[in-house]
């Protein structure tokens, strides 16, 4: 395997200053259903300028450059200690390259690294040893206003009526939607998981936001949720940035895990207009982005 520093490098670079071409047309559908003339309509012909400039000028494509978060599948025989090291070394250059802004601030001391380099959960580095001799890394840029509207439920949950089943997570789904309001920088995308404890339960909810806005779950019960949770969601009105609209969710991805008995977790992450995720693969002859 070639030396996977200026790789990696590439790989922050196009997460944070090109956002995906799924993104890009979901936005672009939105501002033509928004009224013009309306604030939707203004918000997110700003949000389109800002993805143009951005890729032209290769800036972050918002302020917050987001916690960096990376899923790699690895080969057998990779040293993951040195993977990691050279991506926290892409991730430190990214941030002197300002690619990257400086986040990562000790929640104690209250002093930031400068570096985004912080303990061993900072950046975020899931590793999976996969069949085969292809190196695939992942890459998502979770900002932190999104982040802070993210919410967990435990079912059943009383207050809204919602018992252990699908008809219940539908419903703290879209409560979470509605307490967001603009705050989340919508219009975003949800990520949820059914299951799990509360600490996989977020973490899977973040693995299904590196999943593609068009396609399909293979479990139909949760590709007609999917959709009908993303339908519902644009019945609220809240709209882009809280302005109002026919758009606040571009789309709903879902994973069901297993759980305790004692335990019913649902688990919404919330990703902002500002999508960034990307990934990249790696062979002995090649390395691609998409």
């Amino acid at each position: 395997m070639v030396d996977l520093f200026e790789p990696i490098l590439e790989l922050v670079r196009i997460t944070s200053t090109d956002l995906p071409p799924d993104i890009e047309a979901s936005l672009r559908r939105s501002f033509e259903q928004e009224q013009p003339g309306s604030a939707a309509r203004g918000a997110l012909e700003t949000i389109l300028k800002n993805v143009e400039l951005s890729r032209k000028n290769s800036t972050p494509i918002c302020q917050d450059t987001g916690t960096p978060i990376f899923q790699v599948c690895y080969p057998e025989g990779t040293s993951t200690r040195r993977l990691g090291e050279t991506i926290k070394k892409a991730v430190a250059e990214a941030t002197k390259r300002s690619y990257l802004r400086p986040n990562a601030v000790n929640a104690l001391t209250e002093k930031n690294t400068g570096n985004n380099l912080g303990d061993e959960h900072f950046p975020v580095i899931h590793f999976k040893e996969v069949d085969g001799n292809t190196l695939t890394i992942e890459l998502l840029l979770k900002g932190g206003g999104c982040e802070n509207v993210g919410a967990q439920y435990s079912l059943p949950y009383n207050d809204l009526g919602a018992g252990r089943d699908l008809a219940g997570v539908r419903k703290v789904v879209l409560h979470a939607v509605q307490k967001a309001q603009g705050q989340g920088c919508a219009p975003g995308v949800l990520g949820v998981s059914i299951g799990g404890d509360r600490g996989t339960g977020y973490t899977a909810s973040k693995e299904v936001l590196y999943r593609k806005l068009e396609d399909t779950n293979p479990d139909p019960k949760l590709a007609a949720l999917e959709q009908q949770l993303t339908e519902e969601s644009n019945q609220l009105g809240i709209g882009p940035m809280g302005f109002g609209g026919k758009t606040t969710v571009f789309g709903t991805k879902i994973t069901g895990m297993h759980r305790l008995p004692a335990s019913y977790f649902v688990t919404i992450s919330y990703m902002c207009w500002a999508y960034r995720r990307r990934r990249m693969t790696a062979t002995a002859d090649e390395i691609r982005y998409e």
